[in-house]
């Protein structure tokens, strides 16, 4: 399997397994200690954009944290997809950040 079509395995999973998720669940506690899941997706999703960032020789952009939990997904996949695009050579450490994250949502 090539690291492009692990990282769409990865986020597959992590959608799949999060998808259907209401805001309460969203705003349950996560395995990080004093964040929310939402705050520890939205934390994982602002390391994707910062190795896309490093790769392209831009400077870090905050993800903008949007009001509905709902939305993170949807952030998911169009950062996964900019990473897979212009930081290659990102895409191992990406999927062990989406694995990670997979298993702080438990």
């Amino acid at each position: 399997m090539t690291p492009d079509d692990q990282l769409v395995a990865a986020v597959r999973k992590l959608v799949g397994q999060v998808a259907h998720w209401t805001p309460s669940r969203w705003a349950a506690s996560s395995v990080v200690p004093g964040r929310s899941r939402a705050e520890a997706f939205h934390a994982t999703l602002q390391t994707l954009a910062d190795a896309t960032a490093a790769a392209e020789g831009a400077p870090s952009r905050p993800v903008p944290r949007l009001d509905n939990d709902l939305a993170l997904p949807d952030q998911l996949r169009v950062l996964a997809t900019d990473l897979g695009h212009h930081a290659p050579e990102a895409v191992p450490a990406a999927v062990e950040a989406l694995a990670a994250l997979r298993h702080n949502l438990s």
